[in-house]
């Protein structure tokens, strides 16, 4: 359950370059961005600086100087929902946004620039699940992974894997791996061999409220700890601690209701 980068940096695992499909950088919006700040400061370990203005009042969270998340504001007269959304690299944003448009996606956002950091565009999937593209210029991606506060998977949870997956293998050329355990609807979408992201289809146990999603796991040393830090903050515990053949895992939600996912990996 790794990343595939074209090339390793030398932080702490982190690619100098994304190859296209990778997942590259999430970002959350949401209402209030300074008691956000505050609950993942606290949470991870981040501190924040400003972001592009072109993207309004946004924030870049550091973790040990090390960019590896975004938080922006929603806007007060649109009513969004307040969520994390994966953004997948890629070499040319515009054309990779038109081949969404023709594969049945829609875009939501862009393409346009963000100053000099790169390029972007928000779509979905035809499912309705919502994800970003991201053209790297000068910002390239999340700066830091395999330690502690830091995304360590993207989990597409929809209705049904396999058709969902022809898009982004469309995309960006995926190959598909499946799982062999029975009953289960699950793959998991490749670049040259390693894996990138998962496509988990739960069918009509799909909650209606939620609807198709990606889901974000961010790195933490210990699960149950971090679960009683996520409710001492304010936050919300929606799927329990429990183990996987990914570690130790748990899903929850931050003060204002965006949800992610606890890993506690296995060494």
């Amino acid at each position: 359950m790794t990343e595939a980068p074209q090339s390793a940096g030398p932080n702490g695992g982190a690619p100098a370059r994304y190859t296209p499909g990778t997942p590259c950088w999430v970002s959350l919006m949401a209402h209030q961005v300074a008691a956000t700040e505050a609950f993942y400061g606290e949470l991870f370990g981040w501190e924040f600086r400003p972001g592009p203005k072109q993207l309004g009042p946004y924030v870049r969270a550091l973790l040990d100087g090390h960019e590896v998340a975004g938080i922006g504001q929603l806007p007060p007269d649109r009513r969004l929902p307040v969520a994390w959304t994966p953004y997948l690299a890629s070499d040319d944003v515009d054309l990779t946004a038109e081949t969404v448009r023709l594969c049945g996606g829609t875009l939501g956002v862009g393409p346009l620039d963000a100053a000099e950091a790169g390029r972007l565009a928000i779509g979905s999937d035809p499912s309705g699940a919502v994800f970003g593209l991201w053209q790297a210029g000068a910002h390239q991606g999340t700066g830091i992974s395999g330690v502690p506060g830091t995304p360590v998977w993207n989990e597409l949870v929809t209705y049904e894997a396999a058709t969902v997956a022809k898009f982004y293998e469309t995309l960006f050329g995926y190959e598909e791996r499946r799982s062999t355990a029975d009953g289960l609807d699950e793959l998991t979408l490749c670049l040259d061999g390693r894996p990138v992201a998962g496509v988990r289809g739960l069918g009509p146990s799909l909650p209606r409220d939620r609807g198709p999603h990606w889901t974000t796991y961010f790195e933490v040393a210990d699960t149950d700890a971090a679960l009683s830090r996520v409710v001492a903050l304010g936050g919300h515990v929606l799927d329990p601690a429990h183990d996987t053949d990914r570690g130790r895992t748990a899903t929850v939600a931050d003060p204002e209701g965006a949800r992610f996912a606890l890993l506690q990996r296995r060494r």
